[in-house]
């Protein structure tokens, strides 16, 4: 699981953007206004007969301050 939805920084972050993106969940409407340091990024990668799906998760972040819930409350 992504550490960043109970991350302090999550709704302005540019890596959690960036993991949206991937996942196809881009939200152009908040600013990225945070860049995090010394992020690590875990991609899972699923084969099927049907194809390959990616799975992105951030699973470590010297920037991550504890906040859970917060990726459910959208900053604007």
């Amino acid at each position: 699981m992504c550490i960043c939805i109970n991350c302090r920084h999550v709704n302005h972050c540019s890596t959690y953007k960036f993991i949206q993106k991937q996942h196809k969940q881009y939200s152009s409407k908040t600013k990225i206004i945070f860049l995090p340091i010394n992020t690590l990024i875990k991609v899972n990668i699923n084969q099927s007969l049907y194809g390959s799906k990616f799975d992105w998760d951030l699973i470590e972040c010297l920037s991550f301050i504890e906040k859970p819930g917060n990726w459910m409350y959208a900053s604007t």
